[in-house]
């Protein structure tokens, strides 16, 4: 009897363990600079840096990453390099494959798609069309992610606000915030916005994302990063602009990703990474 007793016992303690590491997400956000046709990037062109970037994703193995600026060429030689991962996301251009995508990357095996959408942030954001005073057509690509685990569900959004437009960038962030009003779900559900915000954290557009229930990651955590997140290659001035903002979810860790990955620079932005637990 005290056999079988310390049989269900491991067993019950087996199953805690398993569901706690569940539960326990890394997320990353990455601005992956775009491919430039005249290779305006000389030495730390894409050519010279896509290996390292598998290398990060491999090496970092997270359960979903949402890049910004990446081309179709760039995401067809992430799609080949990557065989555990799908993609979801479309260029901003056409609303198929030209221009940059906000795609979002997911580990196949831990998480699966229930919905998703890429809009545009302006007036009209069902369709191509650039908003405000952005010098850019701006998009957002939102999933609903099931972790096949624990059957548990959470929203993440993608994006990159425009570089330029000050209004742009403050109605940018009020029309992504407006999508968590309306219904009990949105109200409720746990989420991630994530992307290269083009701002600091002490600008006021954020206020939208905390009207809805979301703080910044960075200060959600006491394992946290304050590091420049764009580098400019090491040949400007840096900044911290891209940014996690997070509800619904504990955050365990913040880390920006400036190792090395086998060149200087993956990109002229490093990495940003959340560990959270649903």
């Amino acid at each position: 009897m005290k056999h079988i007793y310390k049989i269900l016992v491991l067993i019950f303690l087996f199953a805690i363990v398993q569901g706690a590491v569940a539960q326990e997400l890394k997320i990353i956000s990455f601005n992956i600079r775009y491919n430039s046709w005249n290779n305006i990037d000389g030495e730390n062109g894409w050519p010279y840096r896509k290996a390292a970037v598998v290398k990060m994703i491999n090496e970092e193995k997270p359960a979903a990453i949402g890049l910004q600026e990446a081309l179709i060429d760039q995401l067809r030689y992430l799609d080949s390099a990557l065989p555990a991962y799908q993609r979801v996301g479309v260029g901003r251009d056409d609303g198929k494959e030209a221009g940059e995508f906000m795609a979002i990357y997911y580990d196949t095996s831990r998480l699966e798609v229930e919905s998703y959408q890429t809009v545009w942030l302006s007036d009209t954001p069902l369709e191509p069309s650039l908003g405000w005073d952005a010098a850019c057509r701006r998009t957002v690509t939102r999933v609903c992610f099931i972790e096949k685990q624990t059957n548990r569900d959470f929203y993440y959004y993608n994006t990159h606000l425009d570089h330029v437009g000050k209004t742009a960038r403050s109605e940018e962030t009020k029309l992504i915030a407006s999508s968590f009003t309306g219904s009990r779900r949105a109200l409720a559900c746990a989420a991630i916005i994530g992307g290269d915000m083009n701002s600091t954290i002490d600008d006021t557009i954020f206020q939208s994302f905390y009207d809805v229930g979301f703080r910044p990651a960075r200060e959600m955590t006491a394992t946290t990063s304050q590091k420049d997140t764009y580098n400019a290659f090491g040949k400007g001035k840096g900044a911290v602009i891209d940014h996690f903002f997070v509800r619904g979810l504990k955050v365990e860790s913040f880390r920006t990703l400036d190792g090395d990955y086998g060149v200087p620079y993956i990109s002229d932005h490093y990495p940003i990474e959340i560990v959270v637990r649903l």
